[in-house]
């Protein structure tokens, strides 16, 4: 942790984007009180936000992945590996500095986000692989989000050894309790699931505005440092990439149109709640800064994007009716092929009557 005092806050001191100017502020009780209430409120939002997810998850249709896990696995790939190197390569070409490419970094090697459980039903695409997809890459992101991260943050000067590793793995931890507490309270007492997501959503609108509010405060004199162009362009271009690649690599696997258009919904959209908490409770708040708020432009660009892409996506359905999925082409011309044969079939049945009783 020295060396990351030393290394990146060096940064901030040289760019004035440090917190020196609320270095006063600092040192003041009411600044580590105000800082104590937003690691808490950042912790509750992510426990609260997987809650509701495993209370949407069903272990028969987790079951049923596992058996079958192409979708998933291709998910997988596309999450951990299309994303980090995204984000590795935007840092890289945008010369970014160490504690926004360990920013960056952190934010592409999140795992999937809720978020692309509903933008995956705007679309159309298969809601069951959606959530398992989810839930599976929230698990998976406890070994491959540390090891992504120590892989690629060799290319930084300065962050080869800087990262939080514990504080990373503990968040990550939670987040993977509140998931198993859901699939349980799901499995066990199924009537209770929907009073957990309808308090738990109410809990999470209260506590993101008060986190909101709280941290807009305290960096208030160094806000503008997430707004600069570098951090733009790589909170605009991470999620599009995401989207358009998650989509192509599923077409070259042949998944089908709705299992693709799934996919690309689960890599473009990563756990924001997981970034914001990891940002503020794994990195000091005089090394961090304003940088933890990164997360709030990310979402805002991912979702702009998903939704443009939905009312696409809509515009053209609407414009050639659901002649879109291979699936449903090939029941609907099985069923047309069905019927013709059927009536085929009454006709020579229709010409053998005539004929029979034209011999009577």
């Amino acid at each position: 942790m020295n060396l990351i005092n030393s290394s990146i806050d060096r940064v901030l001191i040289d760019n004035d984007g440090g917190l020196s100017g609320n270095s006063s502020m600092s040192n003041t009780t009411t600044f580590r009180a105000m800082n104590m209430t937003i690691n808490f409120l950042s912790l509750a939002i992510v426990f609260i936000t997987m809650i509701s997810l495993g209370c949407t998850m069903e272990i028969s249709k987790i079951k049923a992945h596992i058996l079958k896990p192409k979708g998933v696995a291709i998910a997988l790939l596309a999450q951990f590996f299309i994303m980090p190197l995204s984000a590795f390569c935007l840092a890289k070409v945008l010369q970014m500095d160490p504690i926004k490419a360990v920013t960056v970094l952190i934010c592409g090697c999140c795992p999937g986000g809720t978020l692309s459980n509903i933008f995956s039903l705007i679309v159309k695409g298969d809601m069951n692989l959606s959530i398992v997809m989810t839930t599976c890459s929230t698990f998976a992101a406890l070994g491959l989000m540390p090891l992504l991260l120590c892989i690629l943050c060799q290319g930084f000067p300065g962050l080869q050894k800087a990262v939080p590793y514990v504080g990373i793995v503990t968040t990550i931890l939670c987040t993977l309790l509140a998931s198993t507490i859901g699939i349980l309270i799901n499995h066990y007492k199924p009537k209770y699931s929907l009073i957990v997501k309808k308090t738990g959503l109410w809990i999470l609108l209260i506590s993101s505005i008060t986190l909101f509010i709280l941290s807009a405060y305290v960096v208030k004199d160094v806000l503008w440092m997430i707004v600069m162009a570098d951090l733009l362009t790589a909170a605009a271009l991470m999620p599009l990439i995401g989207f358009t690649l998650g989509y192509v690599l599923s077409v070259i696997c042949k998944l089908s149109p709705q299992c693709s258009r799934t996919v690309s919904m689960e890599t473009g959209f990563q756990n924001i709640q997981l970034c914001t908490a990891i940002l503020k409770v794994a990195f000091p708040a005089q090394v961090i800064g304003p940088m933890f708020l990164f997360p709030l432009i990310y979402v805002a660009f991912q979702c702009s994007e998903a939704f443009l892409m939905a009312l696409c996506f809509t515009s053209y359905r609407t414009l050639k009716p659901p002649a879109g999925d291979k699936d449903t082409n090939k029941y609907a011309d099985a069923k047309q092929e069905e019927e013709k044969k059927q009536l085929k079939q009454n006709q020579q049945w229709s010409a053998e009557e005539d004929y029979s009783r034209d011999e009577e």
